[in-house]
């Protein structure tokens, strides 16, 4: 589960980074995915490499939770399980919304398969996301679901951390503030788009 954590980590940054272009203007965005579709493999390999690494984290997600599940039947996990974090508890329940979240995006940007009114952007993406973000519902649906995927973050990360052996006693306060960081990072860095077309910044 480690490593398609971190593989899924790293894609959301990548993302992320490219997605802030929207703040340079139109031509940033715009040639920035010209130049993805001009790489068809580099763009068709990364996600290859992410459809499975997401469906082997479900995988690994499902058979984890249903071992931890087991395991507060009683003794020492119990107590454990009273010290957990909101953010690792919820843990199953963020990974389903988000995993929708992430079908109602692909659906929304790439397929366009949710209306984004009757005009036709072709290649302009900039205007694309501008209609896209201009719904309130659809924004607002946006925002929270980041939100979300910040707490899985935080705790997917810190997580990581544990598995390769670097959580120790030591580190461990400031390896969990390095993943809540990292989550409020990727979150904000997202939400900033929605919110700056809500609020005319972008238009």
């Amino acid at each position: 589960m480690a490593l398609t954590g971190l593989v899924l980590a790293g894609f959301v940054l990548g993302h992320m980074t490219g997605n802030l272009l929207m703040f340079k203007g139109p031509e940033a965005i715009n040639a920035y995915a010209a130049w993805l579709h001009a790489n068809p493999g580099l763009l068709w390999g990364a996600r290859v490499v992410m459809i499975i690494s997401t469906i082997a984290h479900i995988w690994a997600g499902i058979l984890l939770s249903l071992e931890n599940r087991a395991a507060r039947a009683g003794g020492p996990a119990v107590a454990a399980t009273r010290r957990a974090t909101i953010a690792s508890r919820t843990m199953p329940y963020s990974g389903v919304v988000i995993l929708g979240f992430a079908i109602f995006h692909l659906l929304h940007f790439t397929f366009k398969a949710v209306a984004l009114g009757d005009v036709s952007f072709g290649d302009d993406v900039y205007k694309m996301v501008i209609a896209g973000f201009s719904s309130k519902p659809v924004a607002y649906f946006y925002i929270i679901s980041l939100l979300l995927l910040c707490l899985h973050l935080s705790h997917g990360v810190s997580s990581v951390f544990q598995t390769l052996g670097l959580r120790n006693e030591r580190w461990r306060s400031r390896l969990d503030s390095l993943a809540l960081a990292y989550g409020w990072i990727i979150a904000l860095g997202f939400i900033s788009i929605p919110l700056a077309v809500l609020t005319g910044y972008l238009k």
